[in-house]
């Protein structure tokens, strides 16, 4: 049992991140940086920390996963009728975070979330395995039901009632992309001297600066 927080501590020993080794793109740096998370055999390296907020502030955070990054952004799925949904329906502004353990690294994005096409989210949610397609039908995310008992019956009832048919995508079962402005990346060092790379976008162009630890 540990009695006092303070007590937790780890050195950080990897190499640098200087701004001489870094891409201009930071979409490149990030994809440069995941390749070597999963290479590195980080579990779920592309779990992601979504932060969102209401129309008024409050804010609100969870895990989800990234399911494709490219120039125009970092996209993943849900549902539109979730408290996150209906935050980035009201307040696209949002951030995610990803923290990869094993290498000390953690990313930061902030940016806005754009809703995907139909046919964007028809074609990831038909590669996902039959279990997860049914149990997107079991009930609306986030909404409170009876019991588990509940849940593992209409699951059994759905995979009765599409054994020999397609499972179609649920119209609020749907796709985002964050169009990122801000992406820091930080590498933890040595004596807490830590280093951190802000790239910020400037119309076409990205600006990077240094910041301190």
């Amino acid at each position: 049992m540990i009695n006092n927080l303070a007590d937790l501590r780890e050195e950080y020993r990897h190499l640098p991140l200087l701004e001489q080794d870094a891409h201009n793109d930071p979409v490149a740096q990030f994809k440069h940086w995941f390749a070597q998370a999963v290479d590195h055999g980080v579990p779920l390296p592309n779990a992601m920390a979504l932060a969102t907020a209401t129309k008024d502030g409050k804010p609100s955070v969870r895990f989800v996963l990234l399911k494709d990054v490219s120039a125009q952004g970092f996209s993943f799925y849900t549902h539109a009728v979730s408290a996150k949904g209906r935050q980035m329906q009201k307040n696209p502004e949002v951030a995610l975070v990803f923290y990869w353990t094993q290498m000390h690294r953690q990313v930061r994005i902030e940016g806005i979330a754009h809703l995907l096409s139909a046919a964007e989210a028809d074609a990831y949610f038909d590669t996902r395995p039959r279990g997860s397609r049914l149990a997107v039908h079991v009930a609306d995310q986030s909404v409170e039901v009876e019991s588990r008992a509940f849940l593992e019956h209409r699951m059994s009832e759905l995979a009765a009632q599409y054994r020999d048919e397609t499972i179609p995508r649920p119209p609020t079962w749907v796709g985002y992309r964050v169009a990122p402005e801000r992406i820091e990346f930080w590498q933890g060092r040595e004596n807490r001297l830590h280093d951190r790379l802000l790239y910020s976008r400037e119309d076409s162009d990205w600006k990077i600066v240094r910041l301190a630890p």
